[in-house]
């Protein structure tokens, strides 16, 4: 009998498929393309443990919705009690059903925890044995990472002593140029530039184009960065002929160009819209994919990567990278980072994209989110493509397995590393 079209020696049966895609995410290597650890050699910087785990910024803001807290008061608390309070409010009064409280679950059973029988005081005794290099390790093994990029302010005094130090790298951890101080607050950076020999002046006049251009340059060269970066709010607008816009037009994104590294908009985010809660207090707007369509255009030989943090932005967004091949797609980012918007997200970009994106990042800023964010990321990705499978094989189309193998690693640590320059 004639084989079926579009099937092959080796191809998998429709009921074998599902199988085939979810072992295939669950053993593929993750390179997690956009985070906020650091390596051991940053030292207090590399933030990591469960008080850490427990008192992010999500369960805060869920934390003292639950109980009416003042935000002042919670704040005025020493770390331990912050958690204890965070433990107390979302653990034992509560179920921990949010995704935020599931994670730091997910995390203590990932490390051979049991939380309910542990609790804190159990996993604060365990997290206080690991060395950092050690806790990289293991977080790194759980998560199955290959390698992870740091978000790297060069203006941050504490960063910079560290790279002008040098010492030996972590391979496992590549360097990300994070520029937003630059763009968005020149005139103080311009002083550091100054003492640091770089001619910019705080209004971005007479040699400053040309000398940003420089610094960023040497930078990337400085940490090997593998792209440069900036976090943009709803309002960001291409053309911009305000200074933000003249320093990305005729500084950063030229340098970047000449580097051969790729330029991350991260759009969406609306700082303090309640301030009293800090870091907790961010929301989220709506951006602009038309911006990025215009800035695409304009710099066809620069690579953008782009998330963006609204939900309504992400079909127009998918449907501008299907116009414009410099535009790579990454991530699920922040209040995204929930299973029914990755799933429909993930979804939506495979049938308008194929496999030609980065389904997840992590963005943890602590090293354990890792491990949750991960696992969680690869049970509801692992689900929407083998719903897609299967309808190629109801198409007629029937995988190998080495065939979807190939394409899982594309997706988990091929396409970021490709878009990188990483072999």
């Amino acid at each position: 009998m004639a084989e079926r079209k579009g099937s092959r020696a080796g191809s998998l049966s429709r009921s074998a498929v599902e199988k085939a895609v979810r072992d295939a995410v669950a053993r593929a290597r993750v390179f997690d393309l956009h985070t906020h650890l650091y390596e051991p050699r940053f030292r207090t910087l590399l933030v990591r443990g469960v008080d850490e785990l427990i008192t992010y910024h999500y369960l805060i803001a869920e934390a003292t919705r639950a109980s009416g807290l003042d935000p002042a008061k919670f704040y005025a608390m020493p770390k331990a009690r912050q958690a204890e309070f965070i433990w107390e409010e979302l653990f034992v009064k509560r179920s921990p059903v949010s995704e935020a409280t599931r994670g730091v679950l997910t995390t203590l059973s990932e490390y051979g925890l049991d939380p309910r029988r542990d609790g804190l005081r159990g996993a604060r005794k365990f997290f206080k044995s690991l060395t950092p290099e050690k806790h990289v390790d293991l977080a790194f093994a759980k998560a199955r990472l290959a390698g992870v990029v740091m978000t790297n302010d060069p203006f941050n005094d504490a960063e910079h002593a560290v790279w002008e130090r040098g010492g030996r790298r972590d391979e496992r951890f590549h360097a990300a140029l994070r520029i937003d101080p630059l763009v968005v607050n020149l005139p103080e950076c311009a002083r550091k530039l100054r003492a640091w020999g770089y001619e910019v002046d705080g209004d971005f006049t007479g040699r400053s184009a040309p000398e940003v251009r420089r610094f960023v340059g040497d930078r990337v060269r400085r940490m090997d960065a593998r792209y440069a970066a900036m976090s943009f709010t709803p309002d960001f607008a291409w053309p911009d002929d305000r200074l933000q816009g003249r320093v990305l037009r005729e500084a950063v994104i030229p340098a970047c160009r000449d580097a051969g590294v790729p330029f991350a908009l991260m759009i969406g985010v609306r700082r303090k819209v309640r301030p009293e809660l800090g870091d907790a207090g961010d929301g989220v707007g709506q951006g602009a994919p038309s911006a990025v369509a215009r800035l695409c255009a304009q710099f066809p030989d620069v690579t953008f990567l782009c998330t963006m943090l609204s939900r309504l932005d992400q079909h127009e967004l998918t449907v501008t990278a299907r116009k414009f091949a410099n535009l790579k797609l990454f991530g699920c980012w922040w209040f995204l980072n929930n299973p029914s918007i990755v799933a429909e997200m993930t979804a939506m970009r495979v049938e308008l994209l194929g496999l030609t994106f980065v389904p997840q990042h992590s963005d943890a800023r602590i090293l354990d989110q890792v491990v949750y964010k991960w696992k969680h990321s690869k049970e509801t990705i692992a689900h929407v493509l083998a719903g897609k499978y299967a309808d190629m094989c109801d198409a007629g189309w029937r995988p190998a397995v080495e065939e979807i193998k190939r394409d899982v690693n594309a997706l988990f640590s091929g396409n970021a590393m490709e878009w990188l320059g990483i072999s």
